[in-house]
């Protein structure tokens, strides 16, 4: 059982949910598509920095497993994944292109709370071109909608199945 920290609300996870992958292969085919074209060109590094943020913020443990992990393999050092939970207080552990790329992180994955501040936007837009900020911004929208998959259909962390 988890507390949903929004509404203090309980959510228990007794029986199993679907698997979007058998239920709606075309559907999660085409999500696996526009995860591999968002990240097309973007320094690997950063693409895991942008998922874990994008993880850390939507609560979801199976993505920020995967991601931690990931990033881990691609040589990323431990000091700095335990500090982008908390960048903006250990910014000399990132350079100011993740920075950037945080920041906006954190603006799109929480749209809701004040839509993406025109400094934030103009923070990015200095740091990529064009073409770097669209797979920047794409790389946030997909992680974002996988951490929606794997929590609405109560994914367990350390379980990743992809080959």
């Amino acid at each position: 059982m988890t507390t949903n920290t929004n509404t203090n609300a309980q959510v228990t996870t007794t029986t199993p949910r679907l698997g979007l992958a058998r239920t709606a292969p075309k559907v999660f085919r085409a999500l696996i598509g526009f995860d591999a074209a968002a990240r097309e060109g973007l320094d690997p590094a950063l693409v895991e920095l942008i998922q874990i943020r994008a993880s850390h913020l939507n609560h979801c443990a199976y993505c920020l497993h995967m991601h931690t992990n990931d990033a881990r393999k691609a040589g990323e050092s431990e000091d700095r994944l335990h500090m982008v939970a908390v960048w903006r207080e250990a910014r000399h552990f990132f350079t100011e292109r993740e920075q950037a790329a945080l920041a906006l992180t954190e603006s799109v994955t929480l749209v809701a709370d004040g839509g993406v501040p025109d400094d934030v936007y103009a923070q990015a837009a200095a740091q990529f071109d064009e073409e770097e900020l669209a797979h920047v911004l794409s790389l946030i929208l997909t992680i974002n909608t996988w951490n929606r998959v794997a929590l609405s259909t109560a994914k367990t962390a350390g379980t990743d199945q992809r080959r």
